[in-house]
């Protein structure tokens, strides 16, 4: 098990929930606008924001978007330290740098001074696009073995001033790169874990990417933390972010929708039938499981795990609870008797 950090109410690795993070893409000197996607991302479901802080005059807006921010606080820096030691003295809950950026060793001794004395931990985020010159000749490349390298560098750094409120991201838009650089690391060290695929792309592609690496990871048991990174309004990172913890049963929010692929026993227009529930859905709270079946001879079996669901025939079809039948209506009944026996549940 991890060791535990606080990024303020909200605690990471120790066996805490694993918590989603996002990131604000306004101007974070604009405090308006960065407080209007924060509030957006915290009714979305988000845990955690972390905002650009590049220069003076956005390290100096944190504490007015401390004092009204519904969600913990992380500032992004690089290069520059007084920015992080800016961002420290203005009441920021976490702090993410690469110390390999920020200058001389004394420079990342303030840094740690100053967050230790304020009980802020450190995101070390190591990213396979702006690895150290030398790691890269070593491993002939961004090779997970550099990455892990790096961050342990780094993290070593920050020992040696003795802090250690560490968190640690190691990515890449290389899927398998970046998971088998966290297997490593997880296998070696308790360092809590900020997964992510970088750069992954529009929501398209950059959701499955996302689902393969961070999702095949925390099915493994490995992160503590995560964002999905897409090229998108942020608040679509969270709903994709919701769906993968739920995919791997890390989380039970609402209902979820299984539906069968179709084939050639399906006598029933069921695709249009599985998205029309799967909107109706969406007012729902109640963490179920609704099954959406073409076949009304191995449908009500094969989703006998969900609580209720309709399995089509040839004009008409049947409603389902456990795997048992308790109904038989017209095709065209189908959804809204579907609706009306969740309304019972």
């Amino acid at each position: 098990m991890s060791r535990q950090i606080h990024v303020g109410s909200v605690a990471i690795g120790g066996g805490a929930p694993v918590s989603i993070q996002s990131m604000t893409n306004t101007p974070t000197h604009d405090v308006e606008a960065t407080l209007g996607q924060i509030r957006a991302l915290a009714a979305a479901g988000c845990d955690i924001v972390r905002v650009a802080v590049p220069d003076m005059a956005a390290a100096k807006a944190i504490g007015k978007l401390k004092a009204e921010s519904p969600l913990p606080l992380v500032a992004d820096v690089h290069f520059d330290y007084r920015l992080a030691l800016e961002a420290a003295a203005q009441g920021i809950d976490k702090i993410r740098i690469n110390p390999g950026n920020i200058g001389a060793p004394e420079r990342v001794k303030a840094v740690a001074d100053a967050c230790r004395a304020r009980g802020i931990p450190l995101r070390i985020g190591v990213n396979g696009g702006s690895l150290e010159k030398e790691l890269l000749a070593k491993y002939g490349g961004p090779t997970p073995e550099a990455l892990v390298e790096s961050a342990l560098g780094h993290a070593r750094l920050l020992e040696e001033f003795d802090f250690h409120d560490i968190c640690i991201s190691l990515k890449s838009s290389h899927v398998p790169t970046a998971m088998k650089a966290y297997q490593l690391m997880a296998a070696q060290y308790d360092y809590p874990l900020h997964l992510g695929v970088t750069e992954a792309g529009t929501p398209e592609l950059g959701i499955l990417k996302s689902a393969a690496g961070i999702g095949g990871l925390l099915a493994l048991g490995i992160g503590d933390t995560f964002r999905v990174t897409l090229t998108a309004d942020p608040v679509e990172e969270i709903a994709a972010a919701k769906q993968i913890l739920k995919a791997i049963g890390l989380r039970r929010e609402g209902p979820e929708l299984i539906a069968c692929p179709t084939c050639g026993r399906t006598q029933i227009d069921l695709i249009p039938m599985a998205k029309q529930v799967e909107q109706l859905l969406k007012q729902v709270d109640k963490p179920i499981t609704v099954a959406v079946m073409g076949c009304v001879v191995n449908g009500p079996g094969e989703a006998s795990h969900a609580d209720v669901g309709i399995a089509g025939g040839r004009g008409e079809g049947v409603l389902f609870k456990h795997g048992q039948i308790v109904g038989k209506v017209p095709e065209d009944q189908l959804v809204p008797e579907l609706m009306k026996l969740i309304e019972t549940l």
